[in-house]
């Protein structure tokens, strides 16, 4: 079983790889491309990061070691990052239309990396027993990740999403924060209380 999951993560760092090289490789040659734009989206971000979790937790398996506190913290973080990206995807920006999109890497980036990452922290038992404190750390980075692209949406008119976008008023955009704000901190909740759940043991 160890190494069935481990193959399936190694497969899912291989998929966060291509699929963010891929949109890179057709973002890159248009005359607007901005490094800190690109790199700049939430999706892409979180999408790095639950590989980068995979990548740690696939070099403790090689050094058979059991997935430490830290690294479950990391990769409990990185789940609720991922789910956010799918979950905000699917109900406030499906139907956006966003130009140069690769549809293959937009649908491994969006949809099957976040499912795979929400399944992956569900069913199997190597990581440690969360505590509900580390919720608190989940919030952390997205509330600095809201703050830049606020600031920047004020000085340079730029935002990765149109539910950030300032023009229609700070008070939307603030209610939209706040419920995305919300949607983290009860995915934090879940991914904690699944974090004490044993369902298939690896």
């Amino acid at each position: 079983m160890r190494t069935l999951v481990n193959s399936l993560r190694l497969l899912a760092v291989i998929a966060v790889v291509a699929a963010v090289l891929g949109q890179w490789l057709v973002s890159s040659t248009l005359p607007a491309y901005n490094p800190f734009n690109f790199f700049g989206y939430f999706t892409i971000q979180s999408n790095i990061l639950i590989g980068i979790a995979f990548a740690v937790t696939l070099v403790a398996a090689a050094r058979r070691k059991r997935a430490d506190l830290g690294v479950s913290v990391l990769r409990g973080a990185a789940t609720v990052y991922i789910a956010t990206t799918g979950i905000v995807y699917n109900t406030l920006l499906v139907g956006a239309a966003v130009e140069n999109t690769v549809p293959w890497s937009n649908d491994l980036l969006h949809k099957w990396i976040p499912l795979y990452a929400v399944l992956d922290w569900l069913l199997f038992s190597d990581r440690a027993r969360l505590l509900f404190r580390h919720i608190w750390w989940f919030l952390l980075y997205p509330a600095v990740w809201t703050l830049v692209v606020l600031v920047r949406g004020a000085t340079d008119g730029w935002v990765p999403y149109p539910f950030l976008d300032p023009s229609q008023g700070y008070g939307v955009v603030t209610l939209y924060c706040i419920g995305v704000g919300v949607t983290i901190a009860l995915l934090g909740v879940l991914v904690v209380g699944m974090s004490r759940l044993r369902l298939v043991k690896v």
